[in-house]
């Protein structure tokens, strides 16, 4: 057994339930694209061809699909392409999306066009990637002071670049 299906074996995997919403899902496969991926790649489900978005625009693009997670304790979270980003400029705007466990709608993906040349998304092009990971609740309680630490409240820079 190489490395690589070793870490394959050794990945957990839980059940996600996925209704395709878009005709896109019959021509492209919704999947990982090596079998140590960490996302499942999203892909633009529009209608039209293409999708223009203007230097510095946003635009909400559909990925045609809905899912439903099957353990509690983990949520969505959709993330750029590292090459999207890199070499067109097009990110998640938001930074990364959250898609909480009992959402049931369409996932939408927004992108923003960070480059100052307008960018074309195609129909079917990979846009985003969604990984799976686990979140916490927090139990909240009111105090009049927090614990001290070394920092304290310095905030934006007090710990210098270097």
């Amino acid at each position: 057994m190489t490395d690589q299906q070793h870490t394959a074996a050794s990945l957990e995997s839980m059940e996600v339930r996925v209704r395709f919403l878009h005709p896109v899902w019959q021509e492209h496969a919704l999947a990982y694209a090596t079998n140590v991926s960490a996302g499942l790649d999203l892909r633009a489900c529009i209608d039209s061809d293409t999708l223009a978005i203007p230097a510095g625009g946003r635009a909400a693009i559909p990925a045609g699909l809905a899912i439903e997670i099957m353990r509690p304790g983990i949520a969505g979270f959709i993330f750029s392409r590292s090459g999207l980003g890199t070499k067109e400029g097009l990110t998640v705007s938001q930074g990364v999306g959250v898609i909480d466990p009992d959402y049931r709608g369409q996932i939408i993906v927004s992108l923003l066009n960070t480059s100052d040349q307008p960018r074309t998304i195609e129909r079917g092009q990979r846009i985003a990637q969604l990984v799976f990971m686990p979140v916490f609740t927090a139990r909240l309680t009111a105090v009049d002071a927090l614990g001290e630490t070394a920092r304290g409240a310095g905030g934006f820079g007090h710990t210098g670049k270097v």
